[in-house]
Formats: structure tokens, C-alpha cells, sequence
């Protein structure tokens, strides 16, 4: 099992590094993709991946990376128009769906695809984003790696037993500062093409310590939301990784963080 899991990580690591490098509508193209299939894996818990209600969640997402791509699209018609067609699904059907289950159908394409998005609308902002986006996998990735080690050498006392027993006090500390370490790292040895001094350097790794709080944040409300509906992984995509939502949850959630701090302060 670690090997096959070293082995996806390295191929995961590699993939990201072209997607990212490169940009543009690559990374455009690639990111609605995942978000598609990540839409999937959520809607298969809440058990409407084949539905009416996913086929719609589907084509919102498809038609907010268009309107990304193509900004002459109004966001505001968009979820206007997505929430009036489940809301009509919901009517014409009923009582085939519940409600909580259109909650959930509009809950997704923000959890997951809009979300997700931030990582492509980092990468493409025109001061720096290139080097910026960067900062999202250190703070979640890098955290990730950070809290597991602490946790491994130093971890007593647990966070939160009922949700993540192996999670610990001693590893999210571990992981918050090896985020800050990572991102002091990231900008001594970048300042020169991201035109930064060493105050911008600081708050590189203060954005990098946020990430890393919200990450585990992310983590654990996938798992939450597991647990729940009494699902193990969301899917099998990644071998020993699980589905997309798996190795994405942290992700998706510090992806809006980075963007608007690196907007705000960087």
C-alpha cells in the first residue's frame, strides 16, 4: 500500500507541476475536469450521481469554467438559473427527491467546483500568480506531510477522537508551523522572480500558516460528511489515495483562502 501510494503521490506531484507550469486553458480545462469528477464522488454520497439533480450540478459546473474562461457570462444568471432548474426537478418530481438532497445538489457545485476553481484564478492572477499558486499545495500538501511527522514523533493528545482519532493536537501544531517553515522557504528562494522583500517574505509564510489551519479544516468536514453516510473513501481513482475528493478535500478548501489573501496582502 505505501508504495502504491508513494508511487501516485510522485505522479500527482509531477501532474501538477505541468498543469500548473504551463496555465492557461490547460490548467483551465484540467481543473473543470476534476471538479466534474469530484462533483460526482459527493453526489454518489449523497446518492444523486445518476439524477436529474447531478445532471444539472454537472452542466453549472461545465458552464462556470466557461464563464472563467469567458467573462462575459454573468455568475449572478448562472446560479439563478441552476438553482430554479433543481428547484423545478424538485416540484415536477416530488416527492422522488427530499429536500435535503436538493440542499445537497446546490451545496456541491459550490463545495467542490467553485471552490476548486480558486486554484486556476490564483495561477492566473497577473502580479505573481504563477509563483503564488504554489503556495496552496504548501499549505495543504505540505502541512499534510508536516502534521503526519509531529503527529508520528510528538502526538499525545488527540483533536478530535470522534471525527479523526488519529489526528492530534501535537501534529496540527506540527503542520501549522512546517507550513510557515515551507513558505519562509519558498519565498527566500523565489523573492527575486516574485519581486518581493523580506517583509513580503513574513507574510508569505503567515499566508502559508492560515492555509495550513484552513487545510485541516477542509480535511476533516470531508471526513465529517464521510462519516455521516458511513463511507470510507469517495472513490478509487488514485490508487492509495481514494477518490479525487480524497486527496483534494484540503485543497478545495484553502484554494479561496490563498487567493484572496495573496489578492489582499502579497
Amino acid at each position: 500500500m505505501f508504495k502504491t501510494r508513494l508511487i501516485s503521490g510522485v505522479i500527482l506531484v509531477a501532474l501538477a507541476l505541468l498543469f500548473i507550469i504551463v496555465g492557461g486553458n490547460l490548467l483551465l480545462v484540467v481543473s473543470a475536469i476534476l471538479s466534474v469528477i469530484g462533483l460526482f464522488e459527493l453526489y454518489r454520497v449523497f446518492r444523486i450521481e445518476f439524477t436529474p439533480l447531478a445532471i444539472c450540478g454537472y452542466l453549472f459546473t461545465i458552464f462556470y469554467y466557461l464563464k472563467l474562461g469567458n467573462n462575459n457570462i454573468p455568475f449572478l444568471l448562472l446560479i439563478m438559473a441552476f438553482l430554479l432548474a433543481i428547484l423545478i426537478i424538485f416540484v415536477i418530481r416530488y416527492p422522488r427527491y427530499r429536500s435535503q438532497q436538493i440542499m445537497a445538489a446546490f451545496f456541491g457545485v459550490f463545495y467542490v467546483g467553485i471552490m476548486l476553481s480558486c486554484v486556476y484564478q490564483t495561477r492566473m492572477l497577473p502580479d505573481g500568480g504563477v509563483y503564488l499558486v504554489w503556495l496552496i499545495f504548501l499549505s495543504a500538501w505540505g502541512s499534510d506531510t508536516c502534521a503526519y511527522c509531529a503527529g508520528m514523533l510528538f502526538g499525545k493528545h488527540k483533536m478530535t477522537p470522534k471525527l479523526s482519532p488519529k489526528k492530534t493536537i501535537e501534529g496540527a501544531i506540527g503542520g501549522i508551523v512546517g507550513a510557515a517553515i515551507l513558505g519562509l522557504i519558498y519565498g527566500a528562494i523565489f523573492h527575486g522572480p516574485m519581486n518581493i522583500g523580506s517583509r513580503q517574505i513574513v507574510i508569505l509564510a503567515i499566508v502559508c500558516a492560515a492555509g495550513a489551519v484552513i487545510a485541516m479544516i477542509g480535511d476533516l468536514c470531508a471526513s465529517a460528511i464521510k462519516r455521516n453516510y458511513k463511507v470510507k473513501d469517495y472513490g478509487h481513482l488514485i490508487p492509495g489515495h481514494g477518490g479525487i475528493m480524497d486527496r483534494f478535500d484540503s485543497i478545495i478548501f484553502t484554494a479561496p483562502v490563498i487567493l484572496y489573501l495573496s489578492i489582499f496582502f502579497l
